[in-house]
This record gives structure tokens, sequence and C-alpha cells, in this order.
């Protein structure tokens, strides 16, 4: 794939706004001290939002959750807050919001005590039907605690009639519409999504035996991890034992990514 190249001297030429992206999201499996090395990664991606950041970790029994309006190295580096989000899993989200108001309740990662465990959910993308999803959830009686479409995903999650979680979160996918990248985090696994048409990016990485979900390859750069590769349009990865596994439930689609996810600013 060709890469633009545009000097941030002309970039006023091409949109009056500044040019944005929309949330960054980070998730590892499998090793010490993973709220840390989730820092790191958001550091990484502090690019894609500036409006808050959070992490959700899971020690094996508990999840545990830090969220903060502002920048990473402005909480996240300061040891008692990362002692606060022990375990060997953790999930991570820097917030630009593009639905939803600017506040410390919007800002992800999402947690839910669901009938089949616990589940994390950090979200980065739009969905172009979360009104209308929205409404009828309420209409049936569920309870919103955010303005985030990112909700939506979770309780259409909750919701569902399915036994297992990876058919519930399918069930969900298979519900919502826009351009998505998901990290998920249950108890006993990591998941990513990628929308079927691959307009939001995922990647994936490895760090000795531990595997990691990130926005992009320079989250991967900045904890010493190997690229495996993207995550394809419509691809689920599934995280467990030391090990991944791909589910493909979409129905095949060309890949249309963003353009603005491969530009550079030189």
């Amino acid at each position: 794939m060709k890469i633009l190249l545009i000097q941030k001297s002309k970039l006023k030429k091409y949109n009056s706004d500044k040019l944005r992206e929309e949330c960054g999201i980070f998730g590892i499996s499998n090793y010490t001290d993973a709220s840390a090395m989730v820092a790191l990664g958001l550091h990484a991606l502090q690019h894609r939002g500036q409006e808050g950041c959070g992490i959700v970790s899971y020690d094996g029994k508990n999840y545990h959750s830090e969220k903060r309006q502002g920048l990473v190295g402005d909480h996240f580096t300061k040891g008692d807050v990362i002692k606060k989000l022990p375990g060997d899993f953790a999930i991570g989200h820097n917030r630009y919001s593009t639905t939803g108001e600017t506040s410390l309740r919007n800002i992800q990662p999402f947690f839910a005590d669901l009938h089949g465990g616990g589940i994390s959910l950090a979200h980065n993308g739009n969905l172009t039907n979360a009104i209308s999803l929205r409404d009828a959830l309420v209409k049936d009686g569920a309870i919103f605690r955010t303005t985030s479409d990112t909700e939506t995903i979770v309780q259409l999650i909750a919701k569902s009639k399915r036994n297992k979680m990876i058919d519930k979160i399918i069930d969900t996918l298979f519900q919502i519409q826009g351009g998505y990248s998901l990290v998920i985090m249950t108890n006993k696994k990591l998941i990513g999504v990628r929308d079927p048409f691959g307009i939001r990016p995922l990647v994936i990485g490895k760090l000795k035996d531990s595997f990691i979900l990130a926005s992009e390859t320079c989250a991967l750069d900045i904890v010493g991890a190997k690229f495996i590769r993207e995550v394809e349009n419509g691809e689920i990865i599934i995280v467990e034992d030391q090990k991944f596994t791909s589910i493909k439930p979409f129905p095949k689609q060309p890949a249309r990514p963003c353009i603005f996810e491969y530009m550079i600013y030189v």
C-alpha cells in the first residue's frame, strides 16, 4: 500500500481543522506487570487521543480499573497508580471523543460483570447505528451509565442469549455497523476484533510468551515486541493459553481501510 506524505505546514490546505485519529487501544496477555506495559503502549499511541486514558487489569480473580482525564504521562507513570492495577492481563485506551461528552464516565475501557463472567472492552471507531440500537436497548429496560456508543456494545453482549462469551460477542458484532476495532478482555481470553471492511486498524505483536493487540506498530516498538501481522478485516483474534486462534464470522468483503491511518507527517 502506498504511503501518503504530507508536510505539517500544508495540512491547512487540505483541512482547516487538525487531522485527528479516533482513539488508541492496547492489550497484553500473560505478562507480569501487564498494566505497566499497557501504559507504555498507550504513551506511544498518545497522538490518537489526548482527552483521557484508562487501563483495566485482571489478576485471575478480580478486575481493577483506573481512568483519568488528560495524558498518559501525567497519570500512569506514577508507581502508586500502577500498583492499583495488578495482574498478568490488561487492556488500555486513549480517548478522542467522536461520540459522547468529554467526561470521566466516558473514558474507556469499560467493564461489566456479566452472567458468564467479567468483561472489559476498549473500542476505536464509530458505530453508525448506535442511536437506534441504544433506543431499542433502553426501551427493553437497559440502563446506560455513559453517553458513549461503546457502552452499546457492552449492553448487546450482556443481553445476548448465547451461552459462550465468544458467541455473545459474535452475536453482537452482527448487530453493530460502522468502522471499529475492539480489544476485549474476559476471565480467560484476550480478544481482538476488526470491522468487516477493516476501516480501523489493529495489529498483533508478541513479546516473549505474551501476545499484544494494538492500534499501531509504534506501540509494539516502544515495548520491544515483535510485529506478527495486521488483524484482517472481519477477523476475530482469540488469545488463550499462550497462543492465538482466528475466527472469520463475516461474509468475505474487500478491505477498505481509512487512508488517514496510513499518513506520515514529515
